[in-house]
C-alpha cells in the first residue's frame, strides 16, 4: 500500500514500528480523531474533556459507515503514556467502529484482542495515564509518527506498519495497490522459469 500511495504523491504517509494486541488482524477505514493534551484539572475540567465525550464528538464524523471508520488518537508527544484501556476501547464495539490505531499506548491487550475491533498502538502500558493526558479535540488534524493524518483520510494498518491516503485518491492507490500486487505474481513466475546459467535473467 505504501509503494502505490508513493506512486502518487511523494510526501512521507507511513508509520511504522506499531503493536497490536492481535497482530494478524488489519485494519482499514476512514479517520475520524481525537487529539490528546497535558492534563491540567484547573485549565481543562475533567467534565467536559473526558474519553466519553470527545469520543461522541468523534463519531460525528463517522457518518453512516461506522464499520469502516477508524479512531486516530494522537498522544502530541505522550507516547509512552496510555491513552485508553478495554473500558473506554469498548464503545468501540458498541459502535461498530472498524478500530483503533494511536502512537500513544494501550492497556488490556489481553482484553482487546478480544474484541470485534482491530487496535494498533506504540505498546502496551500497565499504569492509567489520566493524570499525564487527557482528550482534547475531536475531529481536527493531528500527527502520527511524523504523519500529518486528517478527518475523512484512509487509513491502512498491519504488522508492517500504517500508511495513510488522501481520501480523492483512496481509488487511484488501491487500484494501484492490486497492480502492483499482479506486477509482483507476474515477476515471481519469470524468475521461477529462469535457468541458473542464462545470461539474460530478468531482474527485479
Amino acid at each position: 500500500m505504501t509503494d502505490a500511495l508513493g506512486r502518487v504523491h511523494r510526501h512521507r504517509a507511513h508509520v511504522t514500528g506499531l503493536v497490536s494486541p492481535l497482530p494478524t488482524r488489519r485494519l482499514f477505514g476512514r479517520v475520524i480523531t481525537i487529539s490528546f493534551f497535558p492534563a491540567c484539572a484547573e485549565r481543562l475540567s475533567p467534565e467536559e474533556f473526558n474519553f466519553g465525550r470527545l469520543f461522541h464528538q468523534a463519531l460525528q464524523g463517522a457518518a453512516a459507515d461506522p464499520q469502516h471508520t477508524v479512531l486516530v488518537m494522537a498522544s502530541n508527544g505522550y507516547t509512552e503514556m496510555s491513552l485508553a484501556g478495554g473500558t473506554k476501547l469498548s464503545r468501540l464495539a458498541n459502535a461498530g467502529l472498524a478500530g483503533v490505531l494511536s502512537d500513544g499506548r494501550l492497556r488490556d491487550f489481553d482484553e482487546l484482542a478480544k474484541e470485534p475491533y482491530a487496535a494498533w498502538c506504540s505498546g502496551e502500558a500497565v499504569a492509567w495515564g489520566g493524570g499525564e493526558v487527557t482528550p482534547f479535540q475531536a475531529n481536527v488534524p493531528v500527527v502520527i509518527g511524523g504523519v500529518g493524518v486528517h478527518p475523512g483520510q484512509y487509513v491502512f494498518c498491519d504488522s508492517s506498519g500504517a500508511v495513510f491516503i488522501p481520501e480523492a485518491d483512496i481509488d487511484k492507490v488501491l487500484e494501484t495497490a492490486h497492480q502492483i500486487r499482479r506486477d509482483d505474481v507476474s515477476y515471481r513466475s519469470a524468475i521461477a522459469r529462469e535457468s541458473i546459467d542464462d545470461p539474460h535473467k530478468t531482474e527485479r
